[in-house]
């Protein structure tokens, strides 16, 4: 339902620094494989003209339809497991109408919608054990169907943006803590497994990625060698970097060390193409982003709007902080992308409308 709102309450700085932080994301993607530059610009242009749309309706007339949300979340996401499209070994793509979109981008953005709407709902009886339980078993269907695809880097994001959804919606401290006792040994009991030579946990690439981190000496020249080559790449920006679209012989993009560098190593060719200011600017860009997030947070009208909120900047710092540790070596290799910043239309799309969501939130809580 349409509101009217003032234009002075709307979110200006969001705006810009969205702006600011995609306009990069073109540059360098369009640097890193001129392919993408036509689809990236579109995705920017759709993003915007949705995240406006969306701003504009009050979020609590989307929160009606939960259920369905849900629903279709389920079915997109089942319409990949058995007709999706595959590539590189993961069936992750569905294609409508010969448009080809990935549901697990915009599962990210229904899951935090539904669980806005519904821990809302229960707030009060969160830590009764009936409803604790039935909140944990709604989660698992997507869970395991992002997981099957596979994409552990995606399934990792939601378990993230769930249990900070649980955190903020009112859990409680005692469970908080029983269930850190339970999970930090199992995490530990789950790594000394998957590195286990015949181990069926995780995938074999999966696993030889696990081991190229902890010994690159051993995997230099197969798993380990997209990680080496963005660490040499950032360092060889220096502080302003070879400049985007540069045509230096020794650059790691122009050799084709780095494969896919418009997706999951775009940090890579800011780097060296932008330098330590310009990965700065992303990594500043990308924190004011999640600091606006929950500053309008705080003054949400009610608790899905804080969880939108929430959701949206745990989204968007956390999966921002895998990407580029990725890039820089401080953990394995996840293939995840880098918000608003690497090539991808759905993603892109999906973020968006997350932060139209995130604007009305804005005027609902100023009105208030």
């Amino acid at each position: 339902m349409k509101n009217r709102y003032r234009i002075r309450d709307y979110d200006f700085k969001l705006i810009l620094l969205l702006i600011a932080l995609t306009t990069i994301g073109i540059l360098a993607v369009t640097s890193a494989n001129e392919a993408y530059h036509d689809k990236q610009l579109l995705g920017f242009i759709l993003g915007l003209f949705l995240m406006i749309v969306v701003s504009l309706f009050d979020y609590s007339f989307f929160l009606k339809f939960y259920w369905i949300l849900y629903g279709i979340n389920i079915v997109l996401l089942l319409a990949v497991k058995f007709l999706g499209n595959s590539a590189g070994g993961a069936q992750r793509w569905l294609s409508i109408f010969g448009v080809a979109f990935q549901p697990s981008e915009t599962a990210k953005i229904i899951l935090i919608m539904f669980f806005a709407q519904y821990l809302m709902k229960y707030q009060k009886k969160l830590n009764t054990f009936k409803v604790l339980v039935s909140t944990i078993l709604l989660i698992i269907p997507p869970w395991i169907l992002i997981y099957s695809q596979p994409d552990l880097s995606t399934s990792i994001m939601i378990l993230v943006i769930f249990i900070t959804l649980l955190y903020v919606g009112g859990l409680s401290y005692k469970i908080i803590i029983g269930g850190l006792a339970v999970a930090v040994p199992s995490v530990i009991i789950f790594l000394m497994i998957v590195l286990q030579e015949g181990q069926t946990l995780i995938q074999n690439y999966q696993q030889k990625r696990i081991l190229a981190w902890l010994q690159p000496e051993n995997y230099a020249n197969t798993e380990g060698y997209q990680q080496a080559n963005s660490i040499m790449a950032i360092g060889s920006g220096q502080l302003w970097g070879k400049g985007l679209d540069n045509n230096v012989i020794s650059s790691v993009k122009n050799g084709n060390f780095i494969s896919a560098p418009q997706t999951d190593f775009i940090f890579a060719v800011i780097g060296e193409e932008l330098g330590f200011v310009g990965s700065c600017t992303v990594i500043v860009l990308i924190g004011l982003i999640c600091i606006e997030c929950i500053l309008i947070a705080r003054k949400a009208k009610d608790l899905s709007g804080r969880l939108i909120c929430c959701g949206m900047a745990v989204l968007i710092g956390v999966q921002s902080f895998l990407n580029i540790s990725v890039a820089t070596g401080i953990i394995p290799n996840t293939g995840i992308t880098l918000p608003f910043i690497s090539a991808g239309l759905t993603s892109l799309v999906a973020l968006y409308i997350g932060m139209g969501l995130v604007l009305n939130v804005r005027l609902q809580g100023v009105r208030k």
